[in-house]
């Protein structure tokens, strides 16, 4: 396992989940809440999530193999996933790999918003989703590269759930100016990212090969 894996795995995890990014969707979800039942909505979405990303990530290659889509198909789309991704980012709009507006308007009317939509689409969303698969499908299966991608996003969720936690307080000290700059310096390497995804699997298609 080098360390192009590992920090490919870190830089994926961070930039696709955004924790800072995760600031304002937090207040705008939790707006009527109280600190203390903001914090158990946190606790509850976080986990949520993590589990969603881990039974993805153990079945996912397993469900590609079923419906017959090869790494380098795979690895294409999902990076044209993540790219689409990244030009929101870029542009601090709202991303529909995310939450759709009808989403954001069923979700105003939840009572507890923990599991939707912050947890699903918000954190595990189908970018998240497709991000874990790309790099478990990189790994080959082999053990000390899972657990590099377990680690890079658990890292990233533990992130995430410090961020949410004190989403109050950030939005003071950093400010909507801060987060959307924030958001747009990952979205330059999430984009980067993606790129390079696609140019993996053109080179790793059969057609490409000479």
């Amino acid at each position: 396992m080098n360390v192009g894996f590992v920090a490919t795995a870190l830089a994926t995890a961070f930039t696709i989940i955004d924790p800072i990014g995760m600031i304002p969707l937090t207040l705008g979800a939790t707006a009527t809440d109280t600190a203390e039942r903001r914090n158990r909505i946190v606790d509850q979405a976080v986990l949520v999530a993590g589990l969603v990303m881990l039974f993805m990530g153990v079945v996912g290659r397993e469900l590609l193999n079923a419906l017959g889509i090869t790494l380098p198909a795979f690895m294409i789309a999902g990076g044209i996933l993540l790219f689409l991704i990244a030009v929101d980012m870029l542009f601090a709009r709202p991303t529909g790999a995310k939450s759709t507006e009808a989403e954001e308007r069923e979700a105003a009317e939840n009572e507890n918003p923990a599991v939707f939509p912050l947890a699903v689409p918000m954190i595990a969303g189908p970018g998240t989703i497709a991000s874990v698969l790309l790099l478990v499908n990189l790994a080959h299966g082999d053990r000390l590269g899972l657990l590099v991608i377990a680690l890079a996003y658990g890292t990233a969720l533990g992130a995430t759930w410090a961020c949410m936690r004190a989403s109050v307080l950030l939005l003071r000290v950093i400010g909507k100016t801060g987060i959307h700059v924030t958001t747009r310096l990952l979205g330059i390497i999430l984009g980067a990212l993606a790129v390079q995804y696609v140019l993996n699997g053109l080179t790793a298609s059969p057609l490409f090969r000479r």
